[in-house]
């Protein structure tokens, strides 16, 4: 049987429907919206009384969302008005000029630095937020993060907050893992962003019977980071901010260990580098796009406005032109900065209308739901006086894998003061690209047991390793190494093997004896 959503997902596109069809069309949105009005009630209810208000606020904020869902028909961006980005549409890092000593102390207290902390470790194999995973000397995401800032704090004598964004999946253990940041010169605020029903494909109703998470925790989900800007100020955390004479946020995702406070950046949206009357509302950070890239969001000009364009809202026969380096140079990095004041005028004209992205899901008992999601950086088009920044791909160092992992973890970083540094002996600023087999080296446990101790990874262009691999102690790789076991076989790199530009394969153990 055709499900409800099947009806609604038809792309109407530019063909005539007959006018019945399209009334029934109608009658069948009017007819969902109501419905699920109605279950919203019932989950409403079913909520404990110290939380009905929170509750309702989120209610709200699905509903609208399930709205524009219904309203929306077809593909958000029509491919032949994207407009060629105009010359100062991003500006290069190169041309942003770095602060007297004197000005930033200034600057820094009217900066409010967000993390969304949101997600679990689990495609890691590991229990518990991500951020909570140890990544370099044993520190986590979140250690270094606070290292970060502290060290900021400390040098130029001033205030800058840490702000996380939870979901409902990470509150509890992040809240117990800040309390031992006590003592750090750092004030650390959280806030939950919502917690959202899954829908079911075919009734396009809430799949949850009523509102306790913890014992129908598949009913329910974060809806992605777009969800930043409503669940900050429903926390009473924006106005806060803003009450205190604070004017920007800088806001990343806590995995990407690139993304620290850039004070020329700072310098531009509040120092004397800051050009014209008008206060710049929104910065995202580009960087070069690579063949490793092609899948991130990009930067456009459409309606005379900057946007951000996923993957997700291209046209099945423009995604080839979608991935071309030549046609769009930059992606995304998800390193945003926006204005406090901004954000609260946007909202409170209702105005922030980003793309839903819908995300199909199959529960463990065999149900097909839907779960409606947003994106923190579509939002730029809500914006007025918006820019792109270029930013060097230093500023960009996710941890998604654990061939992420291998690189920070090697000798190619340095850390100082919770920053990654690039080591000097490095000929080219380039990361070199790391693929592990997902069968052997997915686990973060299962991938430090396969390594003595991290090689040395210097002059490592590409590395790809697939099958039953171990390394030794002191192992060097230089150039292109590609290592693969077949199935059965297995492969141990001796200690102190130098491999440049080599292929292995086969099978070679050694034993001990």
């Amino acid at each position: 049987m055709t499900g409800a959503i099947d009806i609604l997902l038809k792309v109407r596109g530019h063909q005539r429907v007959p006018s019945d069809t399209k009334e029934f069309h109608e009658a069948t949105k009017r007819d969902a919206l109501i419905r699920l009005r109605k279950d919203l009630d019932n989950l409403l209810h079913s909520a404990d009384d110290d939380k009905k208000a929170t509750v309702q606020k989120e209610m709200c904020g699905f509903e609208a969302l399930f709205h524009r869902f219904l309203q929306e028909d077809g593909p958000s961006v029509e491919w032949d008005k994207i407009e060629k980005l105009p010359q100062d549409a991003v500006k290069d890092y190169s041309s942003l000029k770095t602060p007297q000593e004197s000005e930033i102390r200034a600057m820094l207290d009217k900066l409010v630095v967000v993390k969304l902390n949101g997600g679990l470790g689990t495609s890691m194999g590991c229990h518990g937020p991500k951020s909570v995973i140890p990544v370099r000397n044993d520190l986590t995401f979140l250690d270094l993060t606070v290292q970060q800032i502290e060290h900021l704090n400390k040098k130029y004598s001033a205030n800058v907050p840490l702000v996380l964004m939870n979901s409902f999946n990470t509150d509890e253990d992040t809240e117990k893992v800040i309390r031992k940041y006590k003592g750090f010169q750092v004030q650390i605020y959280t806030f939950n962003q919502s917690c959202y029903p899954r829908i079911s494909r075919d009734s396009l109703l809430p799949v949850a019977k009523d509102f306790n998470i913890e014992a129908d925790i598949e009913a329910w989900y974060p809806p992605g980071h777009g969800d930043f800007y409503q669940s900050f100020q429903n926390s009473g955390l924006l106005k806060k901010f803003i009450d205190e004479g604070r004017d920007y946020c800088f806001l990343s995702n806590i995995d990407n260990l690139g993304a620290t406070v850039d004070i020329n950046i700072l310098n531009r949206l509040l120092g004397s580098d800051r050009q014209g009357d008008k206060p710049i509302e929104f910065v995202m950070e580009v960087t070069d796009k690579t063949r490793a890239d092609v899948k991130g969001g990009t930067l456009i000009q459409y309606e005379h406005k900057l946007r951000l364009l996923e993957i997700a809202q291209v046209p099945k026969e423009h995604v080839d032109d979608f991935k071309s380096v030549k046609t769009f140079k930059f992606f995304n990095t998800n390193n945003i900065w926006a204005r406090l004041e901004s954000i609260e005028r946007v909202l409170n004209a209702r105005t922030m209308n980003m793309e839903i992205i819908v995300n199909n899901k199959t529960l463990d008992n065999g149900m097909r739901v839907i779960q409606l999601e947003t994106a923190v950086g579509a939002a730029m088009k809500c914006f007025d006086d918006g820019i792109g920044i270029n930013v060097p791909r230093s500023r960009f160092l996710p941890v998604k894998k654990t061939s992420d992992l291998l690189l920070v973890m090697s000798n190619l970083y340095s850390l100082k003061y919770g920053s990654l540094v690039m080591s000097p002996q490095r000929m080219f600023p380039t990361t070199p690209l790391v693929k592990l087999g997902d069968n052997h080296f997915s686990k973060v446990k299962e991938f430090l047991g396969r390594f003595a101790n991290i090689p040395d990874l210097i002059e490592l262009d590409h590395l790809t390793v697939s099958g039953d691999v171990t390394f030794g102690r002191g192992v060097s790789l230089r150039g292109t190494v590609i290592i693969i076991a077949n199935h059965g076989d297995r492969i141990d790199i001796p200690a102190g093997a130098i491999l440049e530009n080599k292929i292995v394969s086969g099978n070679m153990r050694i034993l001990d004896h």
